[in-house]
């Protein structure tokens, strides 16, 4: 008898302590792992395929950390590249996900390359992604470092 009362009490002590503690962390602030907000871009770059490399180390440059390269083929042809002078049509398509604050020095940078590269033209183009799961990707995608895993 004296150890069902005694084992009654340790439940209740267990059960008081486990609504203390949950109402103890609901009183707590969270201490949040805020990462600065910069939206993210898709940019798409299509270039000659023996340019590839040198276009994805150049976008690598601003602060890309992931890109994606897939052959493609232009859609003039033979005849109408004959006459534009364009002989090549093996190209690349890179898509790199690029922060928002620097599209413009990206793209300006490319727009200059495009020019004054020989074999080097290209076209380049932005659209923007509206939503990125988890913080943990966000920052992958953002090559923001100080992205941590929350605590749950």
């Amino acid at each position: 008898m004296a150890d069902k009362k005694h084992n009654k009490e340790r439940e209740s002590a267990a059960k008081k302590e486990t609504k203390q503690h949950s109402d103890s962390q609901k009183s707590k602030p969270v201490a949040s792992n805020k990462v600065k907000s910069n939206r993210l871009k898709l940019l798409i770059t299509i270039v000659a395929r023996k340019k590839a490399e040198y276009y994805t180390d150049l976008i690598q440059s601003f602060d890309v950390n992931m890109q994606m390269v897939v052959l493609a083929e232009g859609t003039a042809n033979a005849k109408m590249l004959g006459l534009l002078g364009l002989l090549d049509s093996e190209k690349v398509v890179i898509f790199s996900v690029i922060q928002e604050n620097k599209v413009a020095d990206a793209l300006s940078m490319l727009e200059h390359k495009f020019q004054t590269i020989r074999d080097g033209k290209g076209v380049a183009c932005t659209v923007p992604l509206t939503s990125v799961i988890g913080t943990l990707i966000y920052g992958f995608l953002s090559n923001n470092r100080l992205t941590v895993k929350e605590n749950k």
